[in-house]
C-alpha cells in the first residue's frame, strides 16, 4: 500500500494483488529468539542489504526499536555481494560480534552454505530468515512457511488465469510461521538451546 502497488490489502483495486509475507516485520521477534537461545550475547551484528531499500528500511526500524528493550547494542553492516558478505565477517575479526542477525533478503537466502560456512569458521551465532539456511548448517530461523506461501501463490495464479481480476483478490496475510533450529550447529558452537526454545521449535535438526 505505501508503495502504491494496491489500493487496501483488502481491495487492490489495480492489476495487482500478492502475497504478505511479514518476513521483515517479523524482525524484533527473531532479535529475541537468537537472545533466548544466547543470553549472554549483548553486541548484535545486523546485515543488510541496501540495494532491497524497503526490506533493508522496515528492518532496520525493527532491530532498532527492539534492541533496548532487550538490552542490546547493535552494530549496522552492508552488503550487497558475495564479495561484500565476506568483507563484512572480516570486519567482524575487529568487531567482534556476540551474535548476528541476517536480515530478511532473498540474496542473502541464496547464500546458504557461504553463511553456513564463514559463521561456523568464526564460530558466530546467527540468525536467518529461511529454514534452507539452517539446514545447509546455520543456526537458527524465524520466518513465513515458504512452502505454504507458495501454494497459495499457486492457487491464486491458477484463479487468475481462469480469469479472476487480480483487483478483487485480497493481497493474502501469512498466519504460518516457522521456528527451526539446528541442534548439530549449536553443539559446534558450544550452545546449549534451553529446553523452553526446544520445546516451541517447529523443527529441530540434528
Amino acid at each position: 500500500v505505501r508503495l502504491g502497488l494496491v489500493a487496501s490489502l483488502a481491495r487492490p483495486g489495480g492489476n495487482a494483488t500478492g502475497f504478505n509475507s511479514f518476513s521483515r516485520e517479523v524482525a524484533a521477534k527473531r532479535l529475541r529468539l537468537l537472545h533466548d537461545l544466547v543470553p549472554k550475547a549483548v553486541r548484535f551484528a545486523v546485515l543488510i542489504n541496501p540495494s532491497n531499500a524497503s526490506s533493508a528500511e522496515t528492518t532496520l526500524r525493527e532491530v532498532r526499536e527492539a534492541a533496548p528493550t532487550i538490552g542490546l547494542q547493535i552494530h549496522i553492516f552492508n552488503a550487497t555481494t558475495i564479495g561484500e558478505i565476506d568483507a563484512a565477517f572480516a570486519s567482524f575479526a575487529l568487531e567482534r560480534p556476540d551474535a548476528l542477525f541476517v536480515a530478511s533478503d532473498g540474496f542473502f537466502n541464496s547464500r546458504g552454505v557461504q553463511f553456513a560456512t564463514l559463521t561456523a569458521r568464526d564460530r558466530i551465532p546467527a540468525t536467518y530468515s529461511s529454514r534452507d539456511i539452517v539446514a545447509a548448517g546455520g543456526l537458527m530461523s524465524y520466518g513465513t512457511d515458504l512452502a505454504d506461501m507458495f501454494r497459495q501463490i499457486g492457487v491464486y495464479t491458477g484463479n487468475i488465469l481462469k480469469g479472476a481480476k487480480p483487483a478483487e483478490l485480497p493481497v493474502l496475510q501469512s498466519t504460518k510461521f516457522v521456528f527451526v533450529i539446528n541442534l548439530q550447529t549449536a553443539r559446534a558452537l558450544g550452545i546449549e538451546v534451553p529446553s523452553g526454545l526446544l520445546s516451541i521449535a517447529d523443527e529441530v535438526i540434528e
